[in-house]
């Protein structure tokens, strides 16, 4: 073969490598062999090693180019080149036979041969590398939200998108599984679990990834959702065979059956669907699996009105200070009062179960809070102005503030700020769920106590209140949930009777003040006072009412005819 139909096969070679990204196709193959064959060439190959330990223990991976029946095992070029990412490529051209002798022009070619089939080799490398850097996790080696957000343009386009769903899930309390069986047994786990729902996935746009720490998400048809339900409800996972050890697994879920696929657009769609559906399971306390539908969808509209609308509303003093007065059993007088919010808009008051929660999920909680304290302070100081009977008041702050290094600052700040002494303002705080925030609480807490601010831990019982709680944090006031009172027609009121006897009896034997909240009936007021609790707040005293008419209890000779 003449010089010039070595050129135009090399071209063909080099045209393929530069124009097509995929070169895994059989011309690319039968051009390299056409090559070969005219050079004499009887087997070409790259082993590839990852590093240099590899190369020296002889460890490689064998990638062959071409290869005759019969060709040289001593006769041949090797061609060492060390890629950037610490590679290294062997590159081996054997004859056709041991006693062959190449002309200088056939080597220079055979040299180029190799120039071009590391530079082939090095693209492929790039293009899978890149494909794993975009579409996989490389912690767990699976998939991430960008092949997800894949997938569901696939189905987007598709006639069957209506065959689908999407369930996005978070493994519950993963950080204690971590620190219960150490993270790299964690890591194990929580791969065996992810496995389980990956043995259900056989279609091509099915698929299950991670979207970062313990969130996943999975794209499945909508006939195998109730397996992954069943799975993502609780299963238990070896992490010791030998020992037949395991630890249970369970998730919270949102899910999104896709049914109206006119309305399905884009990809986005079904991510921002099913996410709204998690959100909500995440954000409820008795809910672990929820649904996405189109009350859902009115109901996120709305939560993004209310935080749109929040600022101006702050701003312009919509939010409304309501009292719920706190009686004293003995004497049926008023002994002190709760704060509580609501938001006069166009008119009317809006409930706050509507716009609390919303505001919790981000930090306008907080900028509600400190208004809320800052309005008491503006209120108890013009009754001490004006001369008027002044109780203690109590102000809610989120969990949301325990992040706040500057927390003790700012509402010592706010109380100053309204020259209001400290005694006549209580801070409510609810318990924790991490080891954080209980540091954090209590740090809070005892600085509060130091500057004479009372402090009240809200809704005890409800839950699983630790006596760590009471034991280890200086408060005030222990105001019991209403939970722990018996009701009307209840099955077992006697055991409810036995804890609220001995709960209020340990509190005040540690010098805890005790309020019981929720109290509605004749029966839970004597419950009270047969316990020596001699504090309540309710319905059958008063509901929230509003300043005007909260001041008219605050009158010295004002008494609850009941």
């Amino acid at each position: 073969m003449n010089t010039n139909e070595h050129l135009t096969l090399l071209n063909k070679i080099i045209t393929q490598i530069r124009l097509y990204p995929n070169l895994n196709n059989e011309r690319f193959y039968r051009d390299i062999a056409a090559l070969c064959c005219a050079l004499r060439i009887g087997k070409a190959e790259m082993l590839g090693y990852e590093n240099e330990a590899s190369f020296h223990f002889g460890v490689y991976e064998t990638i062959s180019f071409y290869k005759c029946n019969h060709f040289s095992e001593t006769n041949f070029i090797s061609k060492r080149i060390n890629t950037v990412d610490e590679k290294i490529a062997l590159y081996n051209v054997h004859s056709l036979n041991d006693d062959q002798i190449w002309t200088d022009e056939e080597l220079e070619y055979i040299d180029t041969l190799i120039s071009l089939l590391s530079f082939f080799s090095g693209k492929q490398r790039l293009t899978q590398l890149t494909h794993k850097l975009t579409f996989y996790d490389s912690e767990l080696n699976m998939y991430n939200l960008r092949h997800f957000m894949k997938c569901a343009k696939n189905i987007c386009r598709a006639d069957k998108i209506a065959l689908y769903s999407a369930v996005r899930f978070n493994l519950r309390r993963f950080s204690v599984v971590n620190q219960h069986i150490g993270r790299e047994n964690g890591t194990m786990v929580m791969k065996k679990f992810i496995a389980l729902i990956e043995e259900l996935l056989d279609d091509e746009n099915e698929t299950v990834c991670r979207i970062g720490g313990d969130n996943f998400i999975t794209l499945i048809k909508s006939h195998k959702v109730q397996k992954v339900l069943d799975i993502l409800h609780g299963t238990g996972v070896y992490y010791d065979e030998n020992k037949k050890e395991r630890i249970f697994i369970c998730a919270t879920v949102g899910v999104y059956i896709i049914q109206n696929t006119e309305s399905v657009i884009l990809p986005t769609d079904i991510m921002d669907r099913v996410s709204l559906a998690f959100h909500l399971a995440k954000n409820a306390s008795n809910v672990d699996v929820a649904y996405f539908d189109d009350a859902l969808l009115a109901r996120n509209k709305r939560n993004n009105d209310i935080s749109a609308q929040f600022p101006k509303a702050l701003e312009e003093r919509e939010f409304l200070v309501y009292y719920q007065p706190k009686v004293a059993i003995n004497g049926r007088y008023v002994a002190g009062a709760e704060a509580l919010c609501r938001w006069l808009h166009n008119g009317k008051l809006v409930s706050p179960a509507e716009f609390i929660p919303v505001l919790e999920q981000g930090r306008d909680i907080c900028k509600l809070d400190f208004y809320m304290l800052d309005a008491v302070c503006k209120d108890i100081r013009r009754w001490l102005d004006s001369g008027k009977n002044v109780v203690r008041i109590s102000v809610n702050l989120s969990r949301r503030h325990l992040s706040d290094m500057d927390l003790l600052e700012h509402i010592v700040d706010i109380v100053d700020r309204n020259n209001v002494p400290h005694e006549y303002i209580e801070i409510e705080l609810t318990e924790t769920t991490t080891d954080v925030e209980f540091k954090d609480l209590k740090r809070t807490i005892s600085g509060l106590q130091k500057t004479g601010i009372s402090t009240s831990v809200d809704d005890f019982g409800v839950g699983y209140s630790s006596l760590n709680l009471i034991k280890e944090i200086p408060w005030n006031v222990l105001k019991l949930d209403r939970s722990l009172l018996p009701a009307e027609n209840e099955e077992n009121p006697i055991q409810k009777s036995v804890m609220f006897k001995y709960i209020v009896a340990m509190a005040q034997e540690m010098g805890l003040e005790c309020i019981a909240e929720g109290v509605e009936t004749k029966e839970q007021v004597q419950l009270l006072a047969d316990n020596n609790c001699n504090l309540a707040q309710g319905f059958y005293f008063d509901r929230p009412l509003p300043v005007e008419e909260f001041e008219t209890r605050l009158e010295k000779d004002y008494i609850y005819d009941k």
